[in-house]
């Protein structure tokens, strides 16, 4: 080797003369001294000073002052253990003749090969120590031989095959290593002779079959470690009889069945390991009266029912683990007073009951994990009285109410994960000042009110997406220079993105998605050269892209989708990759990407540069002009009350003739001459759909834009309904991306028609019908039409003062652009049509698609869409309209939803991924059909979930 690790070797060879005297032996120890030197000879560091004095020509010479017992390392009887250095090679099969050996020590070394079965010869060891060396192959069968041997080290080898059942012959064993080898087979039932044994070290190993019945026969057994091996079947309740028992370990093994209630009898247990395997059943209630115990682990099995009610009851415990089981009912209130508490994982369970009312003060609590289980209820301020907290994990519950302030009280916080909850009101300032923060995760709650300036420099994970968050982003955001992770998307924030967010060097994923962001994409963007992932897509972003992200890292993901960008992609490593997908939704972009327009010129660039000039004029002209204003201002407001009078009863009078009103971007009275003569006054030849409201035509403008006009039937009153006005004049100020936009009204003697934005690929309804285009639908586009739904419908509901209802929710109603995005059409006007009692019914919505309690009610509100949208969305899934299947849905419990039954056969069927996705929202269309209007979730909700595809969260009363 060309370097050595310094190892020292205890080698203490007792030789057993007849006297002790040292010249009475010296004939009789030539042997053993021949033995030691064929040993020195195969060491690869024949130089190593302390090896010199093994010198047999002495012997030879009849000399007794160097018999071995005086060689370096060698100790006969009396004198002290030296240590040998860097002892390599193997043990020779001569170690058999030191027959009158009982102590051998070379633990940590870099011996190998096989264990010479000569060593079974040494009937007077009574010490063996071989550990961590590299010796491989088997442990000799004669191992049994050695009946003196009180400690046997065979450990952090090698080793491989079964262990000799001769070890039971081994009666005065008082501990056995052989962990951390490759030995497989069964554990030898005759182990449990070893009654002396009180340390058994059998872990990470290969070994299999059962745990023997005999070990419950080692009744001065201290410690047992059976860990990371394939052991299978239960645990024998013999073990229960290991009175002297502090520690059990079984972990990472097969091992199955329910634990024997006979554990609960080791009153000297302190330690229990159980964790990953295949365990079932309830933990017995007799693990309450382990009043020793300090450490339970019983994660990651598939325990069921209650904890037992007395654990911890002596006040002793410091470390549960239950996680990933099924575990239910509430926290025993033994926890409550568990002041020794030093680590608790309660996650992934079914827990239930309310949070503010289970756990207590904790003062030496570092560590608890809470998240994925049923708890209700709101966060007690008792949190922040456990001062030396550093993780709270409360994630993926029912939480209600807001977020106590007396947890920035947590001086020692690093981890605060509160994400997918109902809660609300603001972040409080004083978490935001919390020094050694470094992970916050409140995403998916209702959360609102701005950002904390006050958020810790030290912070490397910031998940605050989807809340109703608002505002602008702090500047000193950019202070974080430890940031890797910031998601803020799905909020309402506004106005301009902070350049300092450019300081954030160490960010590898930046989602600001789905706000309000205005202004241009910040050029300082380019020393983000560690993003993997930059999604600004879904906001109101305006100008050119900045070429100094071009250099942004290749393997970088973009989403600048829907957005009012303009002019060319920007060629570089980070646009390589970019698909019409990310870019879509941007109507001014341009560049040399399948499906995108390629760029005329420079035209646009210059008119941006233009638009900027005249932007800098506007600053310093407007506040002289806003002089001006002001003093006209003070006359206009005195003729303002009477002009109001006048116009109003111009527009009454025009109404009652039956003329001109119309509310739109367009000339009125022009543009309805224009939609007359494109559609050659309503020909058949230019409808493009009917429906019980109305007839639709496709009418191309002399301007060359395409528009599309309903025709109302038998309406010639509507136009003198003044609430009816208000409401078309409200619709048009509608700005959504999934809603198509309704330009305007027109009515007269002879038409009422309605102007709407024109989209080219027609009904859902329509794509559905013909096979070749519902293929085109694949599963991914399909997914995304129902999460356009789902964002229309929000945002009429909860976006807009007052609430849009649509009342007709249905495939029809659901347009297509190029690009398959979903646009809600026909929206918020049947309530004023036709409002004769006769006719009302069949004016709030499409057979097939109406909630069930309109039948009894005549009412229609939100939860009337809820409905709907639960109906469209099987239709989306399944292809057609799902008819008999949504009673099906409804009797089957979530668990038994079969997903073939509900696909489309028309397509491929889909990855692992689409399925997790699609079955997270068929449950969620599920919970959309409930009998009970009140047990529906609301579309904020659906919306929210259905956003990332997340299981269904009960936050409704159901």
């Amino acid at each position: 080797m060309c370097s050595f690790k310094i190892i020292s070797i205890f080698l203490l060879v007792l030789l057993l003369f007849p006297s002790l005297q040292p010249k009475c032996g010296a004939l009789a120890s030539v042997e053993e001294a021949a033995a030691l030197f064929k040993w020195k000879a195969s060491f690869q560091n024949q130089n190593n000073s302390n090896l010199t004095s093994w010198n047999l020509q002495s012997i030879n010479a009849k000399n007794s002052s160097s018999l071995p017992c005086t060689w370096a390392g060698v100790s006969c009887i009396h004198g002290s253990v030296n240590s040998l250095n860097q002892i390599f090679g193997s043990i020779p099969k001569q170690i058999g003749s030191l027959s009158k050996l009982i102590y051998l020590d070379v633990w940590v070394n870099e011996l190998s090969q096989e264990i010479p079965a000569e060593i079974c010869n040494l009937r007077n060891l009574t010490h063996l120590s071989l550990g961590r060396n590299q010796f491989s192959g088997p442990i000799p069968l004669g191992i049994g031989k050695l009946q003196y041997l009180v400690e046997l080290y065979l450990d952090n080898n090698n080793l491989t095959g079964s262990i000799p059942a001769s070890f039971g012959d081994l009666n005065r064993l008082a501990e056995l290593r052989l962990f951390q080898n490759n030995l497989s087979g069964p554990i030898p039932s005759a182990i449990g002779n070893l009654i002396p044994l009180r340390f058994l070290y059998l872990n990470q190993n290969n070994l299999t079959g059962a745990i023997p019945k005999s070990l419950g026969n080692l009744t001065n057994l201290i410690e047992l470690y059976l860990y990371e091996n394939q052991l299978s079947g239960s645990v024998p309740k013999e073990l229960g009889n290991l009175k002297f028992l502090t520690i059990m370990s079984m972990s990472q093994n097969q091992l199955n069945g329910s634990i024997p209630a006979s554990i609960g009898n080791l009153s000297n247990l302190r330690t229990l390991f159980l964790r990953d395997n295949q365990f079932s059943g309830t933990i017995p209630q007799e693990l309450g009266n382990l009043n020793k115990l300090v450490v339970l682990e019983l994660d990651h099995n598939q325990f069921f029912g209650p904890l037992p009610k007395l654990l911890c009851q002596s006040g002793m415990l410091q470390n549960i683990t239950v996680s990933g089981n099924m575990l239910t009912g509430p926290i025993p209130r033994s926890f409550k007073n568990c002041s020794s508490l030093l680590r608790a994982r309660f996650e992934g369970n079914r827990f239930q009951g309310n949070l503010s009312e289970m756990f207590g003060i904790y003062p030496f609590l570092d560590f608890i994990d809470l998240s994925n289980n049923e708890f209700y209820g709101e966060l007690s301020s008792n949190w922040g009285k456990c001062k030396l907290l550093k993780t709270l994990l409360v994630a993926e519950n029912n939480i209600t109410g807001g977020i106590p302030p007396e947890i920035g009280n947590l001086t020692q916080l690093h981890a605060l994960n509160l994400s997918l909850n109902s809660l609300s009101g603001e972040i409080p300032r004083a978490v935001g000042e919390l020094a050694y923060m470094l992970r916050l995760d409140l995403h998916h709650n209702q959360l609102t009110g701005s950002i904390p300036q006050e958020l810790g420099v030290s912070m490397e994970f910031l998940d605050l997406s989807t809340n109703s968050l608002s505002g602008t982003l702090p500047e000193n955001l950019g202070g974080m220079k430890r940031l890797f992770h910031m998601n803020l998307s799905n909020n309402i924030f506004s106005q301009r993105i902070p350049f300092q967010i450019g300081d954030l060097t160490q960010l590898s994923e930046l989602d600001l998605s789905r706000n309000f962001f205005t202004g241009e994409i910040p050029s300082e963007f380019q020393s983000l050269q560690s993003l993997g992932t930059l999604d600004l897509s879904q906001n109101n972003l305006s100008g050119l892209i900045p070429n100094a992200l071009a250099e942004l890292p290749g393997s970088l993901h973009i989403n600048l989708s829907f957005n009012n960008l303009e002019g060319p992609i920007p060629s570089g490593r980070a646009f390589v990759n970019l698909t019409l997908e990310e870019l879509k939704g941007n109507k001014g972009l341009c560049g040399n990407i399948t499906g995108l327009r390629a760029c005329e010129s420079s035209q646009l660039i210059k008119k941006h540069v233009k638009d900027k000039r005249k932007e800098f004029v506007l600053i310093i002209v407007l506040p002289l002009l806003g002089s001006f204003t002001l003093l006209g201002a003070l006359f206009g407001a005195l003729k303002l009350y009477d002009r109001r009078k006048r116009n109003s009863r111009v527009e009454d009078k025009e109404v009652n003739k039956g003329g001109l009103f119309a509310i739109c971007a367009y000339d009125g009275k022009a543009l309805y001459k224009d939609i007359v003569r494109s559609t050659e006054e309503f020909s058949e030849t230019y409808c493009i759909g009917k429906g019980g409201c109305g007839s639709v035509y496709k009418a191309k403008l002399p301007s060359g834009e395409v528009v599309a006009v309903k025709r109302l039937h038998n309406v010639p009153n509507v136009a003198k309904d003044r609430s009816f006005l208000n409401e078309i004049r409200a619709l048009t100020e509608i700005k959504h991306r999934n809603i198509v936009k309704l330009f305007g009204f027109y009515s007269n003697a002879q038409h009422s028609i309605l102007v709407y934005e024109y989209l080219e690929r027609g009904s859902l309804a329509k794509i559905l019908s013909i096979e070749e285009e519902a293929k085109e639908l694949d599963w991914q586009k399909r997914l995304n039409i129902i999460k356009g739904v789902a964002h229309a419908l929000s945002y009429m509901h909860h976006d807009c003062s007052p609430p849009i209802v649509h009342r007709d929710i249905s495939s029809n109603n659901i347009l297509l652009d190029p690009e398959c995005e979903a646009h809600v059409s026909d929206f918020g006007t049947s309530k004023f049509l036709r409002r004769d009692s006769s006719n009302w019914s069949s004016l709030a919505g499409t057979y097939g698609y109406v909630a069930p309690e309109f039948a009894y009610t005549m009412k229609v509100n939100e939860k009337c869409d809820v409905y709907s949208f639960g109906v469209l969305t099987m239709e989306v899934i399944k292809g057609k309209h799902p008819g008999d299947l949504i009673a099906n849905l409804l009797s089957s419990k979530p668990e038994e939803i079969e997903l073939k039954d509900l696909l489309d056969q028309r397509l491929l069927y889909p990855n692992q991924q689409i399925q997790k996705c699609l079955m997270s929202i068929l449950k969620l269309a599920r919970e959309c059909l409930h009998v009970d209007p009140q047990c529906r979730p609301t579309m904020l909700i659906i919306s929210r979930l259905i956003s990332t595809c997340e299981p269904l969260v009960h936050f409704f009363c159901c």
